[in-house]
């Protein structure tokens, strides 16, 4: 099943590990990123560090490169947007890999770990976990909670990260149309199902090549021009 997954592109490729394992050194807890800097997880393990702040670096990052070819400043809630949208691109594109296939793997955030990278789908492990029946938008409560972070930290307009989610989403039944035609109307089933959630664009929107989300990811401030807008932006 992790292979199908893969074969579908590398948004979808995971690794797995047990929940009782930490992967080796060169993965770390994605819950670190739901971490205010300064703080730890009550328990101390799984979730972050005292004086880390992953999120931050990486909206940093992110702002690096969007401003290396930018005319002028760009907001940082504009790289924290599209930090966001890229992170739960990630987690949700296996999310939905999963229903299709009946796998049983946790995307709850304790049980993922990543590989901090720019530049493309980032390494990603998730536990497999008999009994839980799949992942589900709201069952990964890493997206939820990552949402709730970068508008509290960032100023991301909540309309942004949901429209982020919806968007993510969309892309991921897409990206089964396309590598999967067999797979497109199941992964669309699946991907209208979460976007029936009304904390997703008020509930409104199903998935297809006509999907336009009722937000915008706030990229086109990178050039001040309303032209430099995603093929499913509501200002397109």
């Amino acid at each position: 099943m992790i292979a199908e997954l893969g074969m579908i592109g590398p948004f979808f490729d995971v690794e797995t590990h047990r929940r009782e394992e930490r992967p080796e050194s060169s993965w770390s807890p994605m819950g670190e990123l739901l971490v205010a800097p300064g703080l730890a997880d009550a328990e101390g393990a799984g979730v972050g560090c005292v004086g880390a702040d992953v999120l931050g670096e990486r909206v940093r990052a992110v702002h690096a490169a969007l401003s290396a070819g930018a005319p002028g400043e760009v907001p940082m809630r504009v790289a924290a947007s599209v930090a966001h949208l890229g992170l739960v691109a990630r987690v949700l594109a296996p999310a939905l890999g999963v229903q299709l296939f009946g796998a049983e793997l946790s995307f709850d955030a304790a049980d993922l770990y990543w590989q901090n990278r720019l530049g493309g789908p980032f390494p990603l492990s998730v536990v497999v976990q008999t009994g839980c029946g799949g992942a589900d938008v709201s069952g990964s409560e890493f997206v939820g909670q990552l949402g709730e972070v970068m508008c509290a930290r960032f100023s991301v307009p909540g309309a942004t990260v949901s429209g982020n989610v919806a968007s993510a989403i969309n892309s991921a039944a897409q990206l089964v149309a396309g590598a999967r035609p067999d797979l497109a109307e199941s992964a669309r089933a699946i991907a209208d199902r979460w976007l029936a959630d009304d904390r997703i664009e008020g509930g409104q929107l199903r998935a297809g090549p006509d999907f336009r989300r009722r937000s915008c990811c706030l990229i086109y401030q990178v050039t001040g021009s309303r032209e430099a807008v995603c093929g499913d932006c509501v200002l397109g």
